[in-house]
């Protein structure tokens, strides 16, 4: 367990579908009137450790945030037959709410809110609330393209984590390069080799893109049309994955749905945190008052 300014941090882990999923769990501080959970959910290529920040100020307003490295990702096992489909994480997602004594919201990233938006769709009753964080049933070719190409640019992995800080700068040039290399060893690990490669599956590539694989347009419509909770769409302005025509389709889809806007791209809770916790949180608090 580890200190995050007055709150803590504990590891966790969870049964998916035949692989076990690791996370992270913060919780208010003794005494905080508890609120509810909420789940936080990824995008591909990343791991829990995205959310710090924002489990963090959840935690500080009285909820219980729980962060998962998806199957193929950070600390949770590889598939053992390759399959990242949506389908199966729809499946590690469903088992991980019913171990959970009440029902959380969702918060997902990209990838972690296409999971988010099927399993809803497709399970009503599943979550309290959504929260898509730049992603929408509609994406841009040109935008997912980029993802991919940055996932799959070194499958010979780096020589040292300096090269890792000049890849991450290149796919986001408007972020400072990281000086500190130490945050950098969460996404990466080093192999007997020396080398540092990325800690995820490569397996994952092999799937048609990250936010639809296995899951056709259709079958994301028609999830989004069949959601009846609270919805919150924070899109970034520089986005290439999210078009605001994409954003105002989600809005036909779910027509109770709240969209913002922040000024960030695609990784919008990493380009700019505090202005993505203070959306999100006030999204709960209106969506979610007794």
């Amino acid at each position: 367990m580890r200190k995050v300014r007055g709150v803590h941090a504990q590891r966790i882990t969870f049964q998916g579908l035949g692989v076990r999923i690791v996370g992270d769990r913060w919780e208010p501080r003794t005494g905080q009137v508890p609120v509810g959970t909420v789940l936080l959910l990824h995008g591909g290529g990343q791991t829990r450790h995205s959310w710090r920040k924002s489990a963090r100020r959840l935690a500080e307003q009285g909820w219980t945030a729980i962060a998962v490295d998806a199957r193929g990702h950070g600390d949770s096992d590889w598939s053992p037959d390759g399959d990242y489909s949506m389908d199966a994480l729809v499946a590690d997602l469903r088992a991980i709410v019913s171990s959970l004594p009440t029902r959380p919201v969702l918060v997902g990233a990209s990838m972690g809110g296409m999971t988010s938006l099927v399993a809803e769709g497709e399970h009503s009753g599943l979550s309290r609330a959504l929260v898509l964080v730049d992603i929408a049933p509609r994406t841009e070719p040109a935008g997912v393209k980029r993802i991919l190409d940055f996932m799959s640019a070194a499958p010979d992995g780096f020589s040292t984590l300096s090269e890792v800080a000049e890849a991450v700068h290149a796919y986001n040039p408007h972020r400072e390069r990281p000086t500190n290399f130490e945050g950098l060893k969460k996404n990466v690990r080093q192999r007997t080799n020396g080398r540092w490669y990325w800690h995820w599956d490569p397996a994952f590539l092999k799937i048609r893109n990250e936010v639809q694989r296995a899951a056709s347009d259709k079958r994301l419509h028609k999830a989004a049309r069949r959601i009846e909770v609270p919805t919150l769409l924070v899109r970034g302005s520089n986005s290439d994955v999210v078009s605001p025509e994409g954003a105002e389709e989600l809005r036909t889809l779910i027509p109770t749905a709240e969209i913002e806007e922040v000024v960030a791209g695609h990784m919008v809770a990493g380009d700019d945190n505090d202005v993505f916790a203070s959306q999100m949180l006030g999204f709960l608090k209106r969506a979610l008052r007794p």
